[in-house]
């Protein structure tokens, strides 16, 4: 069939089979039996040459754990250029959900941007220096099963006390899907704010399913629901609203539902083991390094996974 789909286009366009997909767009492809390897080394090495940092010291963390970010401050006096580099580095969370929260808090200040956010953001571009070959790989020997990781960090925005929201979905041991945002409406307390991580996170694996299900993949029910906090299992459980969770009442129903269901079930994991966790805060250098290799995260450059794929491909080349 795809001989036969190649043949049909050729004769209506001006067409040529260049194999197997390996470059495109910045994106590069790396194969091998253990599965596919997506980077996009090339795309960091001019980002960084094109900025002048190519000779800078690397840096283990994206963002300082420390730094708090507010819309005060120094003002840049050319802020098109902190909006072209944010604008640079968003593409490249493809392939990094390891600066995914990073970005997310600095595309915050596009409209006025300050010293500091410019500084912050060169610190990205630091931490990149350290693995610009770093990417995901989509393991061919998974099993066909959706984990998803939630998590958020409660009141983390200073100017409005809103709380964030990051998940994680992984494929078997691959991710496929992660994201971290503000919350619309502030929470009150933080079972409150990673109940509505939950129900965020509900939603993506429910599209997950409908999508992976027209991929002939039909098997992945209960995907299991992580979270590390006791008090939001507990409301998902509890069929009793009570007075302190009934302005939460659309979200109880929505996660309790599709638990019911039989869509997903929410299960406890431990902080350590919280993937989400890249999503929502700045964890310690040792933390950052076991949650990236547990979620898939991996610099062939530096490691034995696909090198032998690597080093084929520079043969080509």
């Amino acid at each position: 069939m795809i001989h036969q789909l190649k043949a049909h286009l050729s004769n209506w366009f001006q067409m040529k089979d260049l194999g197997d997909l390996r470059y495109f767009l910045g994106l590069e492809v790396a194969r091998s039996s253990k599965g596919i390897f997506l980077s996009q080394r090339k795309y960091v090495l001019d980002l960084l040459q094109d900025t002048g940092t190519l000779n800078s010291r690397p840096i283990y963390l994206p963002m300082d754990p420390n730094a708090k970010f507010q819309r005060e401050g120094q003002l840049l006096d050319n802020p098109d250029q902190y909006r072209r580099l944010i604008g640079k580095v968003i593409y490249l969370t493809i392939t990094r959900p390891d600066i995914y929260f990073t970005v997310q808090v600095l595309s915050q200040f596009m409209s006025f941007p300050t010293l500091d956010h410019m500084t912050a953001a060169l610190r990205v571009l630091r931490y990149l220096k350290k693995s610009p070959g770093q990417g995901i790989l989509l393991s061919s020997s998974s099993a066909p099963s959706l984990t998803a990781y939630c998590d958020s960090d409660w009141g983390s925005c200073v100017d409005s006390r809103k709380s964030t929201t990051g998940y994680c979905i992984l494929l078997g041991a691959s991710p496929i899907s992660w994201r971290s945002k503000k919350q619309t409406v502030v929470s009150r307390s933080t079972a409150e704010a990673e109940y509505r991580a939950m129900a965020t996170t509900t939603c993506e694996v429910i599209w997950l399913i409908s999508l992976l299900k027209d991929l002939t993949l039909t098997s992945l029910t209960p995907a299991l629901l992580c979270c590390d906090n006791q008090a939001a299992l507990y409301i998902a459980a509890n069929p009793v609203f009570h007075e302190r969770t009934k302005h939460i009442e659309v979200d109880c129903h929505y996660v309790r539902d599709n638990m019911k269901a039989g869509i997903i079930k929410p299960t406890y994991v431990s902080t350590k083991a919280q993937l989400a966790d890249l999503f929502t805060k700045i964890v310690s250098v040792s933390q950052h390094t076991h949650l990236l290799s547990k979620m898939g995260v991996h610099d062939i450059f530096h490691t034995s996974i696909l090198r032998g794929s690597v080093e084929a491909e520079r043969g080509k080349g």
